[in-house]
Order: C-alpha cells, then structure tokens, then sequence
C-alpha cells in the first residue's frame, strides 16, 4: 500500500518527470530507489493506471474517461 500511495508523486521526481527533479534530488546517487521506482513502472496496473484521466501527450497514452477494463483495450485501437 506504501508504494500505491507515494507512486504517483515521488516516481515521478525520480523518474525525472515534474519539475527536473531527478537532477536537483541527485537521484543516481540512490540506485536503490531508481530501481523502485523503474519496478514499479515496468508492472502493468501501474502502466495502466498512469493513463486513467489523462488527456495530455500521445493518444496511446491518453485513456480521458475510464467506465471498466475494456476501455483500456478499446482504447489502443486505430
């Protein structure tokens, strides 16, 4: 639950996407949490999960309004 609940903000410093964070926090001093973080990035909810709402950037990363699992699916096609 830990790892569900600071995700969405503190893998993203890590990660290098808000603000240059990843730079400023000097995170490749800290291989430990950079391989946390890639963890949880490479599991599928996370991937999934990280669409849901979002309505900036690729399409194929753009899920604006999710109702159940098929809209995932339906999602990516052409």
């Amino acid at each position: 639950i830990a790892d569900i609940a600071i995700f969405p903000w503190y893998g993203g410093l890590v990660e290098g996407w808000l603000y240059g964070a990843s730079d400023f926090l000097g995170v490749q001093a800290y291989p430990h949490v950079k391989a946390w973080a890639d963890r949880l990035l490479a599991r599928p909810a996370v991937q999934r999960g990280r669409r849901v709402n979002r309505i900036t950037g690729p399409a194929e990363d753009q899920l604006p309004e999710r109702h159940d699992a098929s809209d995932f699916t339906a999602s990516q096609k052409p």
